[in-house]
């Protein structure tokens, strides 16, 4: 079966065999990823051939993000319906790992606010305590014993931080 549709100002044809329809209507109900499971449903109901305007209603959707789904479909078929794409940043600091770790070893910071003082010293970006707590975390430095850095002691004079 083919429908037609209308992207980036052409009409496009959207094929459906059974075995598609099928797919989309296991899918609607049974992927784990909620967004996905919309996606499929506006392309079942496209394969039932409902105007454009009930897909949108019935989808709580807009009609442009209606098309997207169909152009998803159209480029990569239900595989592309089911492809996530979740922007994460990445931390300017990811570049001065190796430095900083090389750094760090030698002079272990005593708190996080030495760490930050040291990290912006070092690389010339500035980051707040949480930021550079997490970033520390993340990438496994630990904190020499220090006064002004209340914690649980860990064996061997160092605190890993939490």
């Amino acid at each position: 079966m083919s429908r037609s549709v209308i992207l980036d100002g052409m009409t496009t044809h959207l094929e459906f065999t059974p075995e598609i329809i099928e797919a989309l209507n296991y899918e609607r109900f049974y992927h784990p990823v909620p967004l996905v499971q919309r996606r499929m449903e506006v392309l079942w109901l496209k394969s039932h051939d409902l105007a454009h305007e009930q897909i949108a209603v019935l989808g709580h959707i807009s009609e442009t993000t209606m098309r997207e789904y169909f152009q998803l479909y159209r480029e990569g078929g239900i595989e592309g319906l089911k492809a996530m794409h979740f922007y994460r940043p990445e931390s300017q600091l990811v570049q001065h790992v190796n430095s900083l770790e090389e750094y760090f070893r030698v002079n272990p910071p005593a708190s996080i606010k030495q760490a930050q003082s040291e990290i912006e010293r070092l690389t010339g970006i500035r980051r707040s305590e949480t930021q550079v707590r997490e970033f520390l975390k993340k990438t496994s430095f630990t904190l020499s014993q220090g006064r002004d850095d209340p914690g649980q002691s860990r064996p061997g004079g160092s605190r890993r931080l939490s």
